[in-house]
């Protein structure tokens, strides 16, 4: 058998996009539409892992694989996101892994600027700007919402920001090899999993970076009770990351929390020792609504009512997970994990982008 010649020094590696899927009917076709469609001139597969969804997802994703021979899709009976991007992972074959969510639009020259930024600044892993876009009302405040600083505090992917090592990024554009090094995403993580990755490989030494350059468009969980289940969850696991890995938690992250507990007590010594302890949840409730104001900038009034209620909902529900995490969720057995078969056959030239 013949050795695969070596990729020309100016030819663009080879990308393998990962998507793991589970009722995803709403935006798959668009999603896999805007990753083929990208301005990239090096070999682009996409590998699509499918969770037992109960809706067309799994009929539009054979539609897509019949149109295309680039797309592909691999089974992930658990449904679990990092069950998915494992199995995924183990499909592929390209030496540079681009993690994409089926309700997230790539923009135009997304691949392109993240290999350019792979090998510019030596790192492991590069993302960009959780873009959150709404098409309904409630969407739209929630969008305003997560590109808040009220909402989501200082973090650049949701907020924007000058480039620069970051300890996270939004999916992640990243080097083979290291998914190989570090096993692959922790299937213990059901939520957070990308932070725990990260985390990993910023103790081994990888570079995480982060730059403004790169956009994907978000769209936003549909309802209230689809929003505080999304943030409860998001509360619960990032709890689990900071009891995984030592000196992991700062103070953006225990906002949530302490904020909850101060209102809880404010209600309660209101109630049982002086009305002025209703101050604290009142203030709450008037700082929200002034960081509306700015958030909701150019958007329907329709929209601008509710922003007060989606930033209740996401630091309340992320709160509430955070104190009721229960130590039984992931009992830290990262040794066990299996490495991603998939990264042993990555291409010539994997070690560099």
């Amino acid at each position: 058998m013949t050795s695969a010649a070596p990729r020309p020094a100016d030819a663009a590696p080879a990308v393998s996009v990962i998507m793991p899927v589970l009722n995803e009917e709403r935006h798959l076709r668009s999603a896999v539409r805007h990753i083929l469609a990208q301005e990239y001139r090096g070999e682009l597969e996409v590998v699509i892992a499918l969770g037992p969804s109960t809706d067309r997802t799994d009929e539009i994703a054979a539609e897509l694989s019949a149109q295309d021979a680039r797309v592909r899709t691999v089974p992930n009976p658990t449904g679990r996101t990092p069950a998915g991007l494992n199995a995924a992972i183990r499909a592929s074959r390209h030496p540079v892994v681009v993690r994409v969510d089926g309700h997230g639009m790539l923009s135009p020259d997304y691949i392109a600027t993240a290999v350019r930024l792979l090998e510019e600044q030596d790192a492991a892993n590069v993302g960009g700007i959780m873009h959150a876009e709404g098409e309904t009302p409630w969407e739209q405040a929630v969008a305003a919402a997560m590109t808040s600083r009220i909402g989501v505090g200082n973090a650049a992917f949701h907020t924007g920001g000058a480039a620069g090592e970051a300890e996270t990024v939004y999916l992640g554009v990243f080097r083979r090899e290291v998914l190989r090094e570090q096993g692959g995403y922790n299937e213990e993580f059901i939520r957070a999993q990308d932070w725990e990755l990260n985390y990993r490989i910023r103790a081994a030494g990888g570079r995480i970076w982060f730059s403004p350059e790169l956009l994907v468009s978000y769209r936003p969980r549909p309802t209230v009770r689809a929003l505080a289940r999304q943030y409860l969850h998001y509360g619960r696991w990032r709890h689990v990351v900071a009891r995984y890995h030592a000196g992991s938690i700062n103070l953006r992250y225990l906002a949530p929390p302490t904020a909850l507990l101060a209102i809880a007590a404010g209600v309660v010594a209101g109630v049982v020792l002086t009305p002025w302890a209703f101050a604290v949840p009142g203030g709450y409730l008037a700082a929200i609504t002034a960081g509306s104001v700015p958030a909701g900038r150019g958007l329907p009034l329709r929209a601008r009512v509710q922003i007060p209620l989606a930033l209740a909902t996401m630091h309340l529900s992320w709160g509430w997970g955070y104190l009721t995490s229960p130590r039984s969720l992931a009992r830290k057995v990262i040794a066990s994990r299996p490495e991603p078969a998939g990264a042993a056959r990555a291409s010539q030239g994997a070690s560099k982008a």
